[in-house]
């Protein structure tokens, strides 16, 4: 059962999403990115009042993805970013994203920050760095 209602079309733009935000990551990093863009929808704190569905976490601006305007969001997806979308709506975590609600990446030899949008780091992934916020902010989150 997904952890998060979604449509057929969600769960392609998820797909899209990750690929856009993450394919040189590899399939691990696009399912992290997958991971934050569900934790958006299931948090009703911070930033992520009333961003409910996946059309709404892509979209939110501000405080949206950037991913979503990169021309690997604008072709289908392929069956297997489909498979991995379908693994993060039906609850599959990945540390270290999985409580966090932001990510970016520094530039190539650049450490992580220790902060961003004032939470902590939880740790990174090849080129990306994952923020979650403090414990008990957000209770949707486990």
């Amino acid at each position: 059962m997904a952890i998060v209602k979604y449509t057929e079309k969600e769960r392609n733009l998820l797909a899209r999403l990750m690929r856009a935000e993450a394919v040189g990551e590899g399939n691990l990093g696009m399912l992290m990115v997958g991971n934050v863009a569900v934790n958006r929808a299931l948090a009703n704190c911070l930033i992520f009042k009333d961003i409910t569905t996946i059309s709404d976490v892509i979209y939110q601006d501000p405080g949206g993805f950037s991913g979503k305007d990169s021309p690997l969001f604008f072709s289908n997806p392929t069956t297997r970013e489909k498979e991995l979308a379908d693994k993060v709506l039906m609850g599959k975590y990945y540390h270290p994203a999985t409580n966090a609600l932001w990510f970016y990446a520094p530039n190539t030899g650049v450490s992580c920050s220790t902060t961003w949008w004032g939470q902590d780091l939880a740790g990174r992934y090849k080129s990306h760095c994952f923020y979650k916020p403090d414990a008990g902010v957000c209770k949707e989150l486990h």
